[in-house]
């Protein structure tokens, strides 16, 4: 499954390091723009001022590297409305990319009816996350562990819950327990 990660996606690190492992693992294809990089690293300057920033273009060089095929080209989004404009950028990448869905926290700045004409739909990471996890929990809770343990070990549940991820937190508890 071809995916366009937003940037609210890559911004927070729980969700980054769960998708560069659903990656690594071979269950998603990666796709971001320079765009959306650059959105990133601007929300980790205003989060975390000049180290934030530095620590985001460590990290953001890092993915590259591990994922060089994953940056497509910005394409042209006339002709794409969504509830703020600002968005259209991301669908017309998403597009142009042969994308299967974008990944997004912002479901509502995606309306389905709009995407739909263009193609491609918009999904949530946790009901992506969750659907994988419960397709595959073999090969994805080792990923959720991983992440989980590299962020905030021992928080289990409760870290992917505050990261908007409750029902791939309350499934993956389960398992483990």
């Amino acid at each position: 499954m071809r995916l366009f990660l937003d940037a609210c996606v890559l911004y927070p690190l729980l969700t980054r390091r769960i998708a560069a492992g659903l990656a690594e693992a071979g269950l998603i294809e990666p796709r971001w723009s320079g765009r959306v990089l650059a959105e990133w690293i601007a929300a980790a300057a205003r989060e975390g001022g000049i180290a934030g920033e530095v620590s985001a273009a460590a990290e953001r060089d890092e993915l590259e590297a591990r994922f060089p095929g994953a940056r497509v080209p910005e394409a042209d989004d006339e002709g794409i409305h969504l509830p703020d404009p600002a968005d259209a950028h991301v669908v017309a990448a998403a597009v142009a990319s042969g994308c299967d869905a974008i990944l997004t926290f912002n479901i509502r700045d995606f309306p389905a009816r709009r995407l739909a004409a263009h193609g491609i739909a918009a999904r949530h990471p946790d009901d992506l996350f969750w659907e994988l996890y419960s397709g595959r929990p073999r090969e994805v809770g080792p990923v959720i562990s991983a992440a989980v343990d590299a962020v905030a070990p021992g928080e289990g549940r409760r870290l992917l819950k505050r990261a908007h991820l409750p029902r791939l937190g309350k499934a993956w508890a389960a398992d483990a327990a």
